[in-house]
């Protein structure tokens, strides 16, 4: 099978073309025929050596992908050839305590599709039949690949960890990032007051459209200043922040009194000043967050495409796979980048 791959981890210059044999499947598992996968920053720092995990090489990377089931293990009775299927990316052991709570994101073994299992950048991806969910009626496979690792994050991040309730007001780092989408969209559901940042001024439209109440260029203007004049000083009930570093220190100062912090990324660094008397002192919540579990992907997934929908960006040919991280890193991009196999 025709696939993307990489043998030394030097970034996404390091991508190939290549062909692999078609992965074998279980009695459990599941061929899927992949029509398109999305970008994530996950992506980059396993490419890049800079994830603590040694990654068998070489190696197809990639976590969220649509397609088609193309061969179903004999043991799968929900799901037969020619199904089309989003791929929940999450890996995990199945039989713990946490897994059986429904909590497998929390299992000691739980991993991402292509990190170090090969992923979905080939036309062809084995996955355990319970990580596949019916395509949405009315969403394209380029739209339906940006939902798993984006949308189950944005929800275990807002409606199962923080438990939003109607009416809070919410600060959204980085709107223009496809996690960023998801979370305001998600957040809308709930009738919130949208408060988010972006890095240039041709994504403030974008994000008003998404729903957010204010935006604000962090490059020309103090977004904590902005958020204590937006909330007469009342402050935000949530923030979710996926950049990390100084900005993580600025979102937390963004809380009220009670208030809950959502972290699950680190783009511009893992490492933050923090004031723990801050945090005791105002009765801070802080959530650490990574993807979610299987069971959030039946509580939001019937919502696209009428009340959700992957906000897409651009979509690359298989080919041009080095170009679309490019752009991701660039961050010149607003929504989810995609890649057509």
């Amino acid at each position: 099978m025709k696939s993307l791959y990489y043998d030394e981890q030097k970034g996404y210059q390091g991508i190939k073309v290549g062909d692999f044999p078609t992965p074998d499947i279980a009695d459990t598992e599941v061929l899927v025929r992949v029509k398109a996968f999305s970008l994530n920053h996950l992506d980059v720092w396993v490419m890049s050596g800079n994830y603590p995990v040694t990654i068998p090489l070489p190696h197809i990377f990639g976590s969220d992908a649509s397609g088609i089931v193309e061969q179903a293990g004999k043991a799968v009775t929900h799901l037969k050839t020619g199904d089309e299927v989003v791929v929940h990316p999450g890996l995990s052991c199945g039989h713990c305590a946490a897994c059986l709570g429904g909590r497998d994101n929390e299992c000691s073994d739980f991993s991402v599709l292509g990190v170090v299992t090969p992923g979905v950048s080939a036309e062809y991806v084995k996955v355990p039949a319970g990580n596949l969910f019916p395509k949405p009626a009315g969403l394209s496979f380029e739209e339906a690949a940006g939902i798993g690792v984006t949308y189950t994050t944005a929800w275990n991040s807002l409606v199962l960890r923080t438990r939003i309730r109607q009416g809070e007001t919410v600060l959204v780092q980085a709107a223009g990032s496809g996690a960023g989408t998801a979370v305001i969209q998600v957040a809308k559901l709930f009738n919130a007051v949208v408060i988010t940042t972006v890095g240039d001024d041709w994504k403030a439209a974008k994000a008003k459209e998404l729903g957010a109440d204010l935006v604000i260029n962090h490059r020309s203007e103090d977004f904590l200043e902005a958020v204590k004049r937006f909330t007469h000083g009342r402050l935000v009930d949530i923030a979710v922040d996926h950049a990390g570093g100084e900005t993580f220190t600025r979102s937390i100062a963004a809380l009220r009194r009670g208030g809950r912090i959502v972290t699950f990324g680190a783009t511009s660094g893992d490492e933050a000043k923090l004031s723990l008397r801050q945090v005791f002192g105002r009765n801070l919540t802080i959530h650490g967050v990574y993807v979610g579990p299987k069971a959030a992907v039946p509580q939001y997934l019937p919502l696209f495409p009428k009340k959700l929908r992957t906000v897409v960006d651009s979509v690359f040919s298989f080919e041009d796979a080095p170009k679309a991280y490019e752009k991701l890193l660039s961050r010149q991009i607003f929504g989810k980048i995609i890649v057509r196999v």
